[in-house]
């Protein structure tokens, strides 16, 4: 099969991106398929030619993930293409020359079904979710509207942090919460906040970020993540930061989170938090697979956070480790979620 990885592009997500296209293009040419791998944002900027990508060796630098998110504005900067276009040159061409378009991207820049929906004007196939139920994920405050009445979600409110109202929130939020964009993924951009002197600095910076921000109720509990994978919930996976919580650095630095899978958790609530993943995801209409996040109280009450319709194959990420757990190595993984994804594309003709 001829499978194009997109990975990159222009999220703060970006190098996660990267490692997890790496990856997922380093399995998929050891089961024996023509695949290349390129950068949304940089296109065939720089490269000899598209069909020079089938056989380009794959970067070792992508397959770690540095410590802190990339700076977008030396990203642009590297591209010889002036164009203000997200999308670098020949990506379109390049993705309809192939059976199958392997989305192994993360954050805004194509988890917010965007590229889905060009995908599908273009009528290329691709992987995961569609281009609504995509969009519907992405936004936190609107995923939390649809199943709050279906699963336990903490109390949130949903606004844009402005200098008029910086003063009235700073004073009028309860501690401890948890501050975070609503449109955004891999902890960037994430605080959790204690007192008021950390709250205004978190508001600050998400002043800056721009954008809306969800101001979260903060629940104390163990952290659980559940992969659904063809309308089935994998084995939980617990979350345990050796330091902090867990945040971009330790969720892609090798050695700084310990995580069990399955978790250790009684069978009866296995079930219950796989079922909550499973309702979250077709209450949303997701399709083929994602990843849901959880916090269990010790009461044993599963709080859901929030959804992943692509979620991160590098090699610390969850979703391969669930799926391991299941008896699924990973190139197995990337061929299903193709096989499945192919059956979905198919029957939305």
């Amino acid at each position: 099969m001829k499978i194009l990885v997109l990975a990159g592009g222009l999220s703060p997500e970006r190098n996660v991106s990267l490692s997890s296209g790496a990856m997922v293009c380093e399995a998929l040419r050891k089961r024996g398929h023509q695949v290349a791998l390129m950068d949304l944002f940089y296109g065939l900027d720089g490269a000899v030619s598209g069909k020079g990508l089938y056989v380009a060796p794959i970067p070792d630098a992508f397959k770690q993930v540095s410590r802190t998110a990339p700076n977008l504005e030396e990203v642009r900067a590297r591209r010889r293409d002036e164009s203000s276009s997200a999308i670098g040159p020949g990506i379109f061409e390049m993705c309809a020359d192939a059976d199958v378009v392997f989305l192994a991207l993360h954050g805004a820049c194509g988890e917010d079904g965007r590229i889905q929906a060009a995908l599908d004007l273009l009528g290329v196939p691709y992987t995961g979710a569609g281009y609504l139920s995509s969009a519907i994920a992405m936004d936190k405050d609107l995923t939390k509207r649809l199943v709050a009445g279906k699963v336990k979600t903490p109390r949130w409110e949903t606004v844009t942090v402005t200098e008029e109202n910086l003063e009235e929130l700073t004073g009028r939020v309860e501690l401890p919460a948890v501050i975070k964009p609503n449109a955004s993924g891999s902890s960037v951009g994430v605080y959790i906040v204690k007192t008021r002197a950390e709250l205004r600095n978190a508001l600050e910076n998400s002043a800056k970020a721009g954008g809306r921000v969800v101001i979260e109720e903060y629940i104390q509990g163990r952290e659980v993540s559940v992969a659904v994978l063809d309308g089935k919930a994998l084995p939980s996976i617990e979350i345990i930061p050796k330091s902090g919580f867990y945040d971009y650095s330790n969720k892609y630095q090798p050695g700084a989170t310990k995580e069990t899978c399955p978790a250790h958790i009684s069978p009866e609530l296995e079930k219950a938090v796989g079922n909550a993943a499973l309702t979250v995801f077709e209450t949303v209409g997701l399709s083929v697979y994602a990843r849901a996040d959880f916090i269990i109280t010790p009461d044993r009450t599963p709080y859901f956070l929030e959804i992943n319709t692509l979620p991160g194959m590098t090699p610390t990420s969850l979703v391969p480790q669930e799926a391991a757990a299941a008896g699924m190595d990973y190139g197995t993984l990337c061929e299903t979620i193709i096989q499945k994804s192919l059956e979905v594309r198919k029957e939305g003709m």
